[in-house]
């Protein structure tokens, strides 16, 4: 894994690649480059010795040409200006290449949450909540859940701005639990797009998915629930990771039960009659499918030379260099782009925003058909895309489709001031 590359100049190299297919002038790519604001603040907290901690946090809010800012919080020591700016772009773009009506956000807080109790971190992400108080808002911007945060973050984070404005608001975010408002299938959203694009580009390749071999690198939520519904379709899931290192079974691993096993354990390593790798070996392993679901730059050059798999589809946010983007290219394997496979995390965000806005509730088999056509569409136009405009590669096909769709959307709303 490489610690060097720049998530933000990742971003922006792939959107210069696919301006190159797209008549524009050099002012426009550049708005559409940058983020339109960008808080930083420092957040002092009590810990419960009674000492005073600071921490540094960040809000990117990027492009609201199509709807309000939308995207996660995440609580990890490696935040930072760049990477959360790169990553409310990803999503400005995710956003529009399945058509969900939101600009991009994104947010994160300088800290390892594995350091601090359950009081603290109530009052580290109400501090947050109440500095981002005059950004956000269910019109303005609606954070959800990210890298280290879930529906516990997001429950003090409304009941915060409610206390704050007086109002019930439970569309100020999303990614809730139930009876705060959150939606089903919000949980397994991201899982189920990456496993809804493995199954079209199977069809589309014309793989059969019955048998085929599966290594997940990251099993958190998106790898983990991926996993066990590729499992369900017949893949064969032979590999998976996470922060202790990976396991190995030619045979097969049992999705749901290597879960059980993180979830008494707290990690993946030590599960029965397996082999054990390491991160890189994963990645390097002969299989029909790798999915890359744990942070950015997960594979650089070097390992994308190494790497044997048919297709990878990311379900983390760029976790493809740009050189080994250029390398996988070369070698002809299909790489199905984050905008598009983790789409599903933000569809139902979007879903369970408008449940919240028309105070009503969807069943869970509603949800999981509407995400279903989204992604179906989605994968459609880029596949339209990818063969009519023969375009080099996936992702540029993904991004061709976002960028005309924001341009489109700021054309009709014209120059203000």
């Amino acid at each position: 894994m490489t610690e060097t590359v720049n998530p933000f100049e990742s971003f922006r190299t792939q959107l210069d690649e696919a301006a190159g297919f797209l008549d524009l002038s050099d002012g426009e790519l550049e708005r559409l480059k940058q983020p339109e604001r960008m808080l930083e603040t420092t957040l002092s907290v009590e810990r419960d010795d009674g000492s005073l901690t600071t921490l540094t946090a960040f809000r990117s809010q990027f492009n609201g040409d199509r709807g309000p800012y939308k995207g996660g919080i995440r609580y990890h020591p490696n935040v930072s200006r760049d990477e959360v700016k790169a990553l409310s772009g990803w999503m400005a773009y995710k956003c529009a290449l399945v058509d969900v009506p939101f600009g991009g956000g994104k947010g994160g807080i300088v800290i390892d949450p594995h350091n601090y109790s359950e009081t603290e971190l109530e009052s580290i992400t109400r501090a947050f909540a109440t500095e981002l108080r005059p950004l956000v808002g269910p019109d303005r911007d609606i954070p959800a859940p990210d890298v280290n945060t879930g529906q516990r973050e997001m429950n003090w984070f409304k009941d915060t701005y409610e206390q704050l404005e007086d109002v019930t608001a439970p569309g100020v975010v999303t990614g809730k639990s139930l009876d705060a408002g959150g939606s089903e299938g919000r949980v397994e959203a991201t899982g189920r797009s990456v496993m809804l694009t493995a199954r079209e580009a199977f069809d589309y390749l014309d793989i059969e998915m019955d048998g085929a071999s599966v290594a997940v690198q990251g099993y958190g939520n998106a790898g983990a629930i991926a996993a066990s519904l590729l499992e369900d379709c017949g893949a064969n899931i032979v590999s998976v990771s996470d922060s202790s290192g990976a396991i190995y079974d030619p045979n097969g691993l049992d999705a749901d039960a290597v879960s059980d096993h993180k979830t008494e354990t707290g990690c993946v390593a030590d599960y029965p009659s397996t082999k054990e790798l390491t991160n890189e070996e994963l990645l390097t392993l002969d299989v029909d499918l790798l999915i890359p679901a744990a942070l950015e730059n997960a594979i650089d050059e070097e390992t994308a030379e190494e790497l044997a798999a048919d297709i990878v589809i990311e379900a983390a946010n760029g976790p493809l260099t740009p050189a080994a983007d250029d390398v996988l290219a070369d070698r002809d394997v299909y790489v199905l782009p984050d905008i598009l496979a983790n789409a599903g995390g933000v569809t139902v965000s979007y879903f369970e925003w408008v449940q919240n806005r028309q105070r009503f509730h969807w069943t869970e088999e509603r949800v999981n058909d509407e995400l279903e056509a989204v992604i179906e569409n989605a994968f459609g136009a880029l596949i339209d895309a990818y063969e009519d405009r023969d375009l080099p590669t996936l992702r540029t096909a993904a991004y061709v489709i976002a960028i005309q769709r924001v341009l489109d959307a700021a054309e009709k709303n014209g120059r203000f001031p």
